[in-house]
């Protein structure tokens, strides 16, 4: 079992940034992919980015590419989601998410095992 707890989510105006933060529990926190979705009320869940098990793989959507930036550290059992020139667009609840034993389908959220309980980000125009 992992608990995943987010934090660093808040307002923001348009062109600034925020580093979101998710730690993990448990020992096993290498062997997990990570992920960041994002959801706006009414609308369906959105892969954001993704890190492989070691960090050396990561994954974005078009719309963050260039923006979002994601690391994990495995010794604090923590992945990160810097996110620069931030858009009003970008408003949304932002979960993280862990996947055991695969670094496939990572932008695919049923492939996911675990998830936070979400940080709400919103940026002001």
């Amino acid at each position: 079992q992992v608990q995943l707890v987010e934090s660093g989510g808040g307002l923001v105006q348009a062109g600034g940034s925020l580093r979101l933060s998710c730690a993990a529990s448990g020992r096993t926190f290498s062997r997990y992919a990570m992920g960041w979705f994002r959801q706006v009320p009414g609308k369906e869940r959105e892969f954001v980015s993704a890190i492989s098990w070691s960090g050396g793989n990561t994954y974005y959507a078009d719309s963050v590419q260039g923006r979002f930036t994601i690391s994990r550290d495995n010794a604090k059992n923590t992945v990160y989601l810097q996110m620069n020139s931030l858009k009003p667009e970008d408003t949304a609840v932002y979960y993280c998410a862990a996947k055991r034993l695969s670094n496939n389908d990572l932008a695919v959220g049923a492939q996911y095992n675990y998830w936070g309980q979400g940080t709400q980000v919103t940026v002001s125009s």
